[in-house]
């Protein structure tokens, strides 16, 4: 399949994280351009694809998230199983687990099996977050310092992109410097490798910390799908069944809908 004249790139299975729709400052419109140019046999959303804290608070639903609704219904509508796996911020799900709404299935952990046979898990990965699990009103003061950061992190950009220089994220900086940032992540890291080390698996494939990350450093293959609110990044599986890490660029905003070939139903499916 191709859209205006480009290749769409096929790919086995797709996992993506922490899209936060409700929250204002994302990345609608790269996350609809990567998958306009990305179809898969299977797609995983690992979590936070809602904001329910936000939408609680102040609904916000523009025109960009019913185009990016329709275009997952319309890939499964297209053959390829969806699979939600909630999150903290979408918590709410949770209470569908173990059920099917049309074409999209909701679960807590999965075990996904790549064409090479190695099997990862995959939640979300808030379960193993102590600040999520036992002090939940401090997971709701740092989602209050990451906005504030955010709203910074605009005026930031506004002024780089007037002196032509890219976009910069004062979050990640701030993971990369503050020590302490640094010692969550790794921990979060280590709780998760051991979880999957105890499921007999060969990987873990998580979300929730919105940092991107692929490494064995741990004694198993520890993949981060990042996010879509400032990184724009996703993990593929290619059809040989490698693990790719995508970081997506930063596109003008689709020009036109996504067209996708559906799956004729075979008669003896009805």
């Amino acid at each position: 399949m191709t859209t205006e004249g480009r290749e769409v790139r096929r790919v086995r299975a797709m996992f993506l994280s922490d899209v936060h729709l409700g929250m204002r400052p994302t990345r609608i419109y790269q996350l609809i351009d990567f998958l306009r140019w990305h179809d898969a046999d299977v797609i995983y959303l690992v979590g936070d694809i809602l904001d329910g804290w936000r939408l609680a608070k102040a609904w916000h639903w523009p025109a960009e998230y019913h185009t990016l609704v329709e275009i997952f219904l319309a890939k499964a509508l297209a053959g390829a199983r969806v699979v939600v796996l909630p999150g903290n911020h979408d918590e709410f799900l949770r209470e569908y687990l173990g059920t099917y709404l049309g074409e999209v299935q909701f679960v807590d952990r999965t075990v996904h099996t790549t064409a090479q046979g190695k099997t990862y898990l995959v939640m979300h990965g808030d379960q193993f977050d102590v600040v999520v699990a036992h002090a939940k009103w401090l997971a709701h003061v740092g989602d209050w310092a990451y906005r504030l950061a955010l709203r910074i992190n605009i005026v930031i950009n506004w002024v780089r992109r007037r002196l032509g220089r890219p976009y910069w994220s004062l979050s990640a900086w701030a993971k990369n410097k503050v020590k302490n940032a640094v010692s969550i992540i790794g921990r979060f890291e280590e709780a998760l490798a051991l979880e999957a080390r105890e499921s007999g698996v060969d990987g873990i494939i998580c979300g929730h910390i919105h940092y991107a990350d692929m490494h064995d450093r741990l004694g198993i293959h520890y993949v981060n799908t990042g996010d879509w609110v400032e990184s724009c990044t996703a993990v593929v599986e290619s059809g040989e069944g490698v693990l790719e890490l995508v970081r997506w660029s930063e596109p003008l905003p689709p020009r036109k809908p996504l067209r996708l070939r559906l799956r004729r139903v075979k008669e003896s499916e009805a």
